[in-house]
């Protein structure tokens, strides 16, 4: 758990580190071709592929949704404000699942203290927006985008549960990163880098091979052995890895807002997820492990069936 927490959580500095010689484009791009050379060999003998040909059409709207425009939003994104604040902001996934269920998903509809959860991460948004982003034009698009890309990946979870039942997790995201990167490789070539640094270079080859694909096997892993409820817990320690690593690394400034929007946001997830207050028991009913946990690409973070499944890659 730790060891996929801190990788999905420098998926960020990666990014940032990228930006300095490549654009949005180029990294979307070799992160998500990088993490299907990790993923299609697991899916491959997962015998999927017949399964994924049947359900090509959403596997092509998945990859977009969930992958190719998160992952533009939040690279573009992380040109204009800090890498842990994307981090922070992108743990807002949960908090939009629990607002979309409300229209597409009767299931995964929040009450009591799970409404009140989605209330308490979105005064977390609202007070970063007011005082860490305030007064910057940029900053307040860039910060907004990465909003959306969490709509994105709680949209592309909800429609994982309704059209991939059956198909070995492994080979969903294989599928979307590969779909993903052909769509994004016409917009790679458009700007050839002019020159490429090693610390750019490496942290792109890290961000693709770890922080998306091998931190997905790692992931399903847990979610074999643990229960993707006590998987869960991982969107929860990400983006405390992500502000430490842009403080440590990349000398980001940490304001109290910084702190109480990550505080908020991610107590409101983990209630809007759990439906219980943090000093309630949870209920001892015992559930079947999903057989489709809801993968998304950004450490930057997934959806469950009752629950955010893992932390969301950016």
């Amino acid at each position: 758990m730790a060891v996929l927490a801190a990788t999905w959580g420098a998926s960020y500095l990666f990014i940032k580190v990228g930006l300095r010689d490549l654009d949005a484009a180029q990294i979307v791009f070799s992160r998500t071709a990088l993490a299907a050379l990790v993923l299609l060999p697991v899916a491959l003998r997962a015998g999927a592929i017949p399964l994924l040909l049947e359900r090509k059409a959403a596997v092509v709207v998945i990859a977009l949704i969930q992958v190719v425009v998160p992952f533009m939003l939040i690279s573009v994104g992380e040109s204009h404000i800090d890498s842990a604040l994307a981090g922070i902001l992108v743990a807002s996934a949960p908090i939009f699942t629990a607002l979309l269920a409300l229209r597409f998903d009767h299931a995964e509809k929040s009450t009591g203290w799970g409404a009140a959860g989605v209330g308490i991460g979105i005064l977390g948004v609202v007070l970063l927006f007011g005082v860490d982003l305030s007064g910057d034009g940029a900053a307040l698009l860039a910060g907004g985008g990465i909003l959306v890309a969490g709509l994105c990946y709680a949209g592309g979870a909800m429609l994982i549960k309704a059209h991939m039942t059956g198909v070995p997790p492994a080979a969903v995201a294989a599928s979307t990163m590969s779909v993903s990167a052909i769509v994004t490789l016409p917009f790679a070539l458009l700007h050839p880098p002019t020159s490429l640094g090693l610390d750019a270079a490496a942290s792109v080859l890290a961000l693709g091979a770890l922080g998306t694909g091998l931190a997905f096997l790692i992931f399903y892993t847990l979610i074999a052995e643990l229960g993707p409820a006590r998987a869960s817990l991982v969107a929860y320690i990400a983006p405390g890895f992500a502000v430490v690593y842009g403080a440590a690394l990349l000398d980001e400034r940490i304001t109290v807002a910084t702190i109480g929007g990550l505080a908020l946001i991610l107590a409101g997830s983990w209630m809007g997820a759990e439906g219980r207050a943090p000093w309630q028991r949870k209920p001892a009913v015992s559930e079947p492990v999903d057989p489709v946990p809801e993968p998304s690409c950004e450490p930057a973070m997934l959806a469950g069936d009752a629950q955010p499944v893992g932390a969301r890659v950016p």
